[in-house]
């Protein structure tokens, strides 16, 4: 199975759709000439031309409200954000727009649009450029959100996405571009709304997504080595639909968990899945569930602030031991 990076499992979906439905289309600031600002749309003006790359200007409230109107008579476009730090700026669109068309209109007007780009913080680029906003899009009904953290998902996630009737709102890592794994050759898509043990285990439940799973893999060999302690990674993939039933049957069996993301904690992702967790598997728990978040600040510039405000294993273990009561 070849192995390749997470900006090239997402360019591959994107030009398997491309060659599969002709309605699918790319919109995006440098999409094209400059072959996007990460480079996961190399290679596709080439392949498919302007009208189905298309630069746009600096403008994300006018072009994502041009991919809703398309969306709306039956195109599937793709809009690409250089970052979801300037999504902001089209958030009427996404949220006002996409998210309530279906049901503003009685069932009428499908919305098949995918919203995506990069989010989270990268390296020292302060508060107003470092911000997970998936919190944000979960809790509004009508979109769908996926965090994919392996390049297998990244594809898999992205190709289900574009065939989907619903907007999604699709959050890449942004430190993840540069990531590599195994990715089959043959077609594959992977189902949203289906969370992913990465790691087995019995003794602890670690919920994560995105750019924690690492950190959540890096603090479980860290905890087998250095306590005994063995723990189950679960990766939730999609934050909404969220997989509570994978969640719960996790807790079953280790009876403790820690949920880890890289956002903020108040109203956090971690706070949703709380909530399902002490409604549906309450009595399973031998611990009180714990987060490990980013800290509730804007970014630091710093780079040892930025450092001390992300999750790392460290946070992680030490979350781990007081749900085990080793500390």
């Amino acid at each position: 199975m070849p192995t390749i990076t997470y900006r090239d499992a997402l360019n591959q979906a994107l030009r398997e759709e491309m060659e599969r439905d002709p309605d699918v289309f790319l919109m995006g600031e440098e999409v094209g000439v400059y072959q996007g600002a990460y480079k996961v749309s190399r290679g596709l003006l080439e392949r498919f031309g302007e009208r189905r790359v298309v630069d746009t200007p600096i403008a994300e409230l006018s072009f994502a409200g041009i991919g809703v109107g398309a969306a709306m008579v039956g195109l599937r476009p793709i809009i690409e954000f250089m970052t979801w730090n300037f999504a902001l700026l089209a958030i009427d669109q996404v949220v006002n727009s996409a998210a309530k068309m279906l049901y503003m209109s009685g069932g009428q007007i499908p919305i098949p649009i995918v919203f995506r780009g990069p989010g989270g913080a990268a390296l020292q680029l302060a508060a107003q450029h470092s911000q997970a906003f998936e919190a944000w899009y979960a809790h509004v009904p009508g979109l769908k959100v996926v965090a994919p953290a392996t390049p297998y998902d990244a594809k898999g996630l992205l190709k289900t996405a574009i065939r989907d009737d619903n907007p999604v709102v699709f959050l890449e890592g942004e430190m993840l571009y540069n990531i590599k794994g195994e990715v089959p050759e043959e077609e594959y898509t992977i189902p949203l709304g289906e969370a992913e043990v990465k790691r087995e285990g019995s003794d602890v439940t670690v919920i994560c997504h995105s750019k924690t799973v690492a950190v959540a893999l890096k603090a479980a060999q860290q905890l087998e080595a250095d306590f005994g302690i063995s723990a189950e990674i679960l990766d939730l993939r999609t934050i909404r639909p969220l997989d509570v039933p994978t969640i719960v049957r996790s807790l079953r069996k280790t009876n403790r968990c820690v949920i880890v993301e890289e956002g903020w904690p108040f109203c956090g992702i971690g706070a949703q899945v709380v909530d399902e967790i002490q409604r549906e598997a309450f009595d399973h728990l031998d611990a009180p569930v714990l987060r490990v978040t980013g800290a509730d600040v804007p970014m630091p510039y710093n780079k040892y602030l930025e450092r001390a405000a992300k999750p790392d294993p460290a946070k992680v273990v030490e979350a781990v031991k007081k749900v085990t009561y080793l500390d």
